[in-house]
């Protein structure tokens, strides 16, 4: 009888590809990974989906005094821009101010005005006739007309609330017949400061005739008393207001409250941005003041508000679908956002109540408030969150924007000096030395390790961007050091000159999950690899694979992608090819028994854009692994 033998099955062969790169995923769980996403992506950003290409590097664009770059804005239809260095301000190169608080800072524009707060001064820039000026807003801060149709020895009607900026107020007085001779005028506050009185009284003319202190009247500041030398009669024009006077009284403190504010807002009713709104006072930290609408130079003494307990500070504002939200931070021991909107009194007064308070994260950095895809993002000490529309109605939230980020970014220090920008659909949060992306057209459904948060957005990690602040400046981003140096991103993708960071080679890498094949447990022989790749003037490309935790070189290639230009002409890595098409980088491989593998691709070279569409690899899975 012939013996029979048992033919062993081959080995299962396997092809996996990874056709859409993402960005990164620091979520500290190799194994459960996307393969779309990588635990190690570095210096790579979104072109299209799909596709991650090199980031593309910055220059420095003015040098300052060795001093932070502490803000820089600019006035619609100008194209210089203002910058706030150290203690001072500069427009382009030009100095225009040496006494800034040498603070990060903010402005809003009003008007062909600027209005800039500093954490000590409340200032406002302006050009009139070619020149340029900056001064303290009190300065010339609206006077308020605080009572009108008064008697000269008191009563009238209360009008308008005094300013915080501005120790001025004015009074109005009807001369009945029953004050046809008096001389003596009762103003409503006193002591008086020094500064001179004015007065105005109403010809039969119907106009107001200056009157002047000392001449046509004295003063008596302690008790608050103007006298006229002569009696300024009965009103000329029945019912109108006769009389005016002008006097000044400085509260200590009140100027302050303004002058040391931190950041701010543009709101009004129904979600309109007529009136500024600021706070980060210190001295006030619950405490925030807005000012009347479309007047930034007039904040009332009685329009603020007191937010919270005092033992916790307001860090930021966010407007939510026409509501305003003020965040406070971590130490309010119950709701840490309070929503107000707009109403009319009873009176007609235009006031802000308080609609609803939110349970959350406290936020943790001023400058870390931005919007993206409409919504407010803000950073917390457990990622960067969201607060959407429909949250307002509820008592809590719970939306981590941040989730494939927070496994680095929340072992940053410093969470509180990091600052945000937003610049083509991607939020910018910087801190030391690096920025991390949230890309706002890659949104995608949570993990499930974030239940309450209904998506997260592609993630990206930008190493070498030693960021202050940073501001987008016609279309184009920026950013200040604090060492005085204005740095602006290149523009052209295509352009071999824009993949340096200030002269220096931009390390990219990325880098794919634990690829453990269909079957864990099995052995895995890896054989072959292709990546596709965008083609370039120059380009390059060194693949490591991990083998039993080593990172072991595989291959570099320096020209299969390259392609030739007249425009740039390159003698490295010079090709005949004209084919811009993708190109295709393979290799064999040899990687035996393993459980998993790992792939990393880097381009680290100076000048050499760098762009992955696909990555491709087959291996041979048989047998149990043993370790």
């Amino acid at each position: 009888m012939a013996t029979q033998f048992k033919v062993p099955k081959p080995p299962k062969r396997s092809i996996d590809t990874i056709d859409v790169l993402r960005g990164c995923d620091f979520t500290n769980s190799p194994a459960n990974v996307d393969p779309s996403r990588s635990p190690n992506c570095v210096n790579m950003i979104r072109d299209v989906p799909g596709k991650v290409r090199k980031s593309l590097g910055w220059f420095v664009v003015n040098t300052y005094d060795n001093a932070p770059i502490n803000g820089c804005f600019h006035i619609t239809g100008k194209n210089e821009y203002i910058v706030h260095c150290g203690t001072k301000l500069y427009i382009g190169t030009t100095e225009i101010y040496s006494e800034m608080n040498n603070a990060r800072s903010r402005a809003w524009q009003f008007d062909d005005r600027l209005y800039i707060i500093d954490g000590a001064n409340y200032l406002v820039f302006y050009q009139e006739e070619g020149v340029n000026h900056v001064e303290k807003v009190s300065t010339k801060a609206y006077i308020p007309t605080v009572t009108i149709s008064k008697n000269p020895d008191g009563g009238g009607t209360s009008y308008e609330d005094l300013n915080l900026l501005q120790s001025g107020f004015t009074e109005q007085f009807l001369v009945s017949s029953n004050y046809s001779t008096t001389k003596e005028f009762q103003l409503s506050f006193k002591p008086l400061d020094d500064t001179a009185v004015t007065a105005q009284i109403l010809n039969s003319s119907g106009e107001w005739v200056d009157k002047t202190e000392t001449t046509d009247f004295t003063v008596d500041r302690t008790t608050g008393t103007v006298t006229f030398t002569t009696a300024p009669g009965t009103t000329p024009v029945t019912g109108e207001d006769n009389v005016k006077i002008t006097a000044y009284r400085t509260v200590a403190g009140y100027a302050d409250r303004i002058n040391k504010c931190t950041f701010g807002v543009l709101y009004g009713m129904k979600g309109g941005k007529d009136r500024l709104f600021l706070s980060g006072n210190s001295e006030y930290r619950n405490y925030d003041w807005h000012s009347e609408p479309y007047k930034p130079t007039y904040f009332s003494d009685t329009s603020y508000a007191r937010l919270g307990s005092d033992s916790s500070s307001l860090i930021g504002y966010s407007v939510i679908a026409n509501h305003l939200a003020a965040h406070k931070d971590e130490l309010e021991p119950e709701q840490n956002i309070f929503l107000r909107a707009g109403n009319v009194d009873k009176d007609d007064n235009e006031i802000f109540t308080i609609t609803n308070t939110l349970r959350g994260i406290g936020a943790v950095a001023k400058d870390s408030f931005g919007y993206l895809e409409t919504e407010p993002l803000f950073l917390t000490r457990q990622g960067i969150f969201a607060v959407t529309a429909q949250d307002i109605t509820g008592e809590k939230y719970s939306q981590n924007r941040s989730f494939y980020l927070n496994g680095k970014l929340l072992d940053e220090p410093n969470l509180d000096t990091a600052y945000a920008c937003v610049f083509n659909d991607n939020y910018w949060l910087c801190l030391n030395g690096v920025a991390y992306i949230l890309d706002g057209l890659q949104p995608t459904v949570t993990d499930k390790s974030a239940p309450y948060s209904t998506r997260q957005y592609a993630g990206f990690y930008r190493t070498n961007i030693p960021a202050n602040v940073m501001w987008v400046f016609q279309n184009e981003l920026y950013f200040g050091t604090t060492d005085g140096r204005v740095c602006k991103f290149h523009t052209d993708k295509y352009a071999l000159q824009s993949y340096n960071d200030d002269g220096q080679p931009i390390e990219a890498i990325w880098e794919t999950p634990d690829i453990d094949g269909e079957l864990f447990y099995k052995n895995k022989s890896l054989r072959y690899l292709a990546i596709r790749v965008d083609a370039a003037v120059k380009t390059s490309m060194s693949i490591w694979a991990m083998d039993r935790g080593i990172w072991t070189f595989i291959k570099e290639d320096d020209t299969f992608s390259n392609y030739f230009t007249f425009s740039q002409f390159q003698f490295s890595g010079f090709s005949f090819s004209c084919d811009r098409t993708q190109k295709i980088c393979r290799t064999k491989m040899r990687i035996k028994k393993v459980d998993k593998f790992r792939l990393r691709f880097i381009n680290d070279k100076l000048n050499e854009p760098f762009t992955l569409y696909n990555i491709a690899f087959e291996y041979v899975e048989n047998g149990y692994y043993k370790g």
